[in-house]
């Protein structure tokens, strides 16, 4: 590029331009920007100017932002650099039209702490525009009679530019009747004046044609021309006068088009042609033409366009009546716009946060926004306001920008979102309201532990139950949400370390159900504890505990076990009884004992086949087996008893033992063994009696010494007095075999003597005899049928 060109030239004033609007600016950051620079232009960099510099990672962090007044973008600020750029071309006459300087204000809002700074943007003018007139072909009728000297008002050339740039110089094409002399608006414009410099002769020149040319002061300089007709006609010697200098009149803002604005009126002394008035605007600018609209005959002004008390409060309307001959009358009207309360508040929301943790602090900022009503006067005082019901607050912060924050921390279970509704209301008559609702969520922590329904859990299982069996549920809840209410349950370690829980139960930890993981026995474990947790999700995980009893109930898995008598393969016992033995002797008393509990564990005794019915007894409640009648001769010697022992459980389960009896006159009679005894011993293995015999003769010394030795020990006991030549050790049941009860098994009540016979071969039980023979009976009849009686001779 040249430096002589015209675009050097250009760039050399943008730059004082900008100079001299940066020196203007001086108590606010204050920019500036020529028109319709290109899109991206650096303006400048905030950090710099605000003397943040080496901070410029603080922008991003804290929502650095540009906001203009009417909200348009036309900045944006680049948060990586700090650098404020040029967001669109920009047209200095669509912002500002006519005003001058051009400024634009806009805030530069900091976020975490929120911070304002004001700033302006001055948009500097260009030489973007020609000058025109908006009638490229101006007629003027001028009498000939009109003396050297008089001025003709020429309509002034239109150039949006302002300043230098704006309309500076007319010029007028070269002629001997008249020159241009320029004049000054109360606006500060120029406009051209035709003056008269020779009379005119209609006879010799009746028409003149003359170029006029309007210059403005850019570089290169712009012009514009128009035609001038002037028809010289006859002489007028008086111009039109207005009733008044000025016409000052107030138009609301919301009168509809076609309202009449004004009437004005004119007279003219002239007859004829001379006196028709003709009115018209004078100097106007595009706006007032778009606006206002004059009756040419009439004066009525109406309105041609909406007014807006917002954008233009005031108009000066220069008006002229015309006659026929050319002469004008000059007026002004001066209307001023009323303000009606015609717009409501408007809310703009600038940063909002729509989730907020339940524990957040107090004055957490939810949302900033900022409030603006175009009206003025009270009809632009606004008010602002939410509910009182709710945990926030509004607090104002900057021109009209508010914030709205946290009262108090939030408690997501007691409410989970909140309906915020802004309430605007500006101070007019009718006063008119805006509201904007922000729905604020209230997101969930970890702060509720997981809660059982219960503090404690019975659980009921009978026992022989199947593996895996479902025995029941524990269930806790969590007031919170999402992953922090979502329950995983387990097992605690038990209080007893010797309790095997791991291969007792099992639980499910999503649902809390309880399982048994193998049979459980009653008789081996009646009741076991132990603890259960329910933990959360959450970061970190809350928890909390529950005990759990299972009660094992008992099953009638155990039938009854005959203690007496033995039942272990030997050879049977065998019971003597004398055959004087009255109704009721105790015979034996059968010994039964069941592992199960409760009614289970009840045992009855029933006689279930005898030798001879009728004649031995079984009371069903303790056992004894009883002489039913008196013993004759004629009963047999041998009888065998088969007793039935039954629980009381559902199914009942039994067990049987057989009793050998043996009648006898005294207990001097040998014994026989019985028949079936003989027999099984006739059928042992030959090879077991030899190894028994060649056992004997081995032993037979020291047998024979044994023997010899009891022999006389018996023998000595017999000379002592004591029936039936036998020791007589006493002994009690141990008692774990004893049911207190009386209701199955051998009361501790009873004591036996046992009678051991050395001569038999054999070594067993021959009979049990109460050594407390004589009990009080239950009743008066069992006294008389069932007499106790001191059998075999005992006294």
């Amino acid at each position: 590029m040249e430096p002589g060109s015209p675009q050097h030239i250009r760039q050399v004033l943008l730059f004082f331009v900008f100079l001299g609007g940066s020196l203007a600016c001086s108590e606010t950051l204050c920019y500036s920007v020529a028109e319709e620079m290109e899109t991206g232009s650096l303006i400048a960099n905030v950090v710099k100017d605000l003397g943040r510099e080496g901070v410029v990672e603080d922008l991003a962090a804290r929502g650095a932002r540009v906001i203009f007044d009417d909200y348009k973008p036309y900045l944006w600020l680049d948060q990586q650099t700090g650098n404020l750029l040029l967001n669109e071309q920009l047209d200095r006459e669509a912002l500002c039209d006519l005003t001058e300087p051009c400024i634009l204000h806009f805030q530069m809002l900091f976020e975490n702490p929120l911070q304002f700074f004001q700033a302006e943007l001055w948009v500097k003018d260009i030489n973007d525009h020609t000058p025109m007139f908006l009638d490229k072909d101006i007629l003027l009728k001028i009498s000939e009679g009109t003396a050297p000297g008089t001025s003709f008002q020429m309509e002034n050339a239109q150039d949006l530019d302002v300043g230098k740039n704006g309309v500076q110089n007319y010029t007028l094409s070269p002629n001997p009747h008249f020159y241009l002399k320029l004049q000054d608006s109360e606006d500060g414009r120029k406009y051209p004046e035709l003056v008269l410099n020779q009379s005119l002769d209609r006879e010799k020149e009746p028409e003149l044609r003359l170029t006029l040319t309007a210059l403005d002061g850019g570089f290169p300089s712009r012009s514009g021309t128009a035609l001038v007709r002037i028809l010289v006609l006859d002489i007028n010697d008086n111009a039109p006068e207005f009733e008044r200098p000025v016409y000052e009149v107030q138009v609301p803002e919301n009168s509809p088009l076609g309202s009449l604005v004004v009437k004005v009126s004119a007279t003219d002394l002239d007859a004829g042609i001379n006196g028709e008035l003709s009115y018209s605007f004078s100097h106007v600018s595009r706006d007032i033409r778009k606006t206002f609209e004059i009756h040419p005959i009439s004066g009525e002004v109406h309105l041609k366009a909406l007014l807006d008390f917002e954008l233009i409060q005031s108009y000066t309307i220069n008006i002229q009546a015309i006659d026929g001959g050319s002469l004008s009358g000059k007026s002004a009207i001066l209307v001023r716009v009323v303000d009606v309360n015609d717009n409501p508040p408007e809310i703009v929301i600038t940063s909002l946060s729509s989730h907020i943790p339940e524990n957040s602090s107090p004055e957490m900022v939810v949302a900033v926004f900022s409030l603006r009503d175009q009206d003025s006067g009270d009809n632009g005082k606004m008010v602002c306001s939410i509910k009182d019901n709710l945990p926030f607050l509004l607090k104002p912060t900057f021109k009209n920008f508010y914030t709205l924050v946290t009262e108090r921390p939030l408690d997501r279970e007691t409410s989970t979102n909140y309906n915020i509704t802004i309430t605007v209301s500006d101070m007019g008559t009718p006063s008119l309201k805006t509201e904007h609702n922000i729905t604020v969520l209230v997101s969930d922590v970890n702060d509720n532990a997981p809660a059982f329904t219960q503090t404690a859990y019975t659980l009921f299982v009978r026992e022989n139950n199947s593996p895996a069996l479902h025995i029941g549920s524990v269930s806790a809840s969590d007031r919170d949400a999402g992953a922090n209410a979502q329950v995983a349950y387990s097992l605690l370690p038990p209080r007893d370390p010797s309790l095997p829980l791991a291969s007792l139960v099992s639980i499910n930890a999503d649902n809390g159900q309880l399982f048994a993981l193998r049979a459980l026995d009653y008789e081996a474990l009646q009741a076991f504890e132990f603890g259960v947790g329910a933990t959360d999700r959450g970061s970190p995980a809350l928890s909390s505990q529950a005990l759990v009893r299972v009660q094992v109930l008992d099953a009638n898995d155990n039938a009854p076990f005959v203690l007496y008598p033995l039942q272990n393969g030997s050879a049977p016992c065998t019971e003597l009884v004398p055959r004087a033995a009255e109704p009721g002797y105790v015979v034996s008393k059968v010994v039964a004992v069941d592992g199960d509990s409760g009614q289970n564990a009840w045992l009855s005794y029933q006689l279930l086949k005898a030798t001879e019915p009728g004649l031995f007894g079984v009371w069903a409640h303790n056992g004894e087996v009883r002489t039913a009648r008196p013993l004759g001769e004629r009963d047999a010697a041998r009888h065998r008893l088969l007793v039935l022992v039954r629980d009381n459980g559902e199914p009942p389960l039994s067990a049987s033992v057989t009793l050998h009896v043996l009648l006898v006159d005294g207990f001097s009679q040998p014994f026989l063994p019985l028949p079936e005894a003989a027999a099984a011993a006739a059928r042992a293995d030959p090879l077991t009696v030899y190894l028994v015999v060649a056992l004997a003769s081995v032993s037979s010394l020291f047998l024979f010494s044994v023997l010899a030795f009891v022999a006389v020990r018996l023998c000595r006991r017999r000379r002592a007095g004591l029936a039936g030549g036998c020791s007589v050790p006493e002994a009690r049941f141990p008692g774990h075999l004893v049911d207190v009860s009386g209701t199955g098994t051998l009361s501790q009540s009873y004591q036996y003597e046992v009678c051991l016979m050395g001569g038999s071969g054999t070594s067993e039980f021959k009979f049990l005899k109460p050594v407390i023979p004589n009990l009080p009976p239950e009743n008066p009849q069992m006294e008389e049928s069932h007499t106790f009686l001191n059998g075999f001779g005992f006294n």
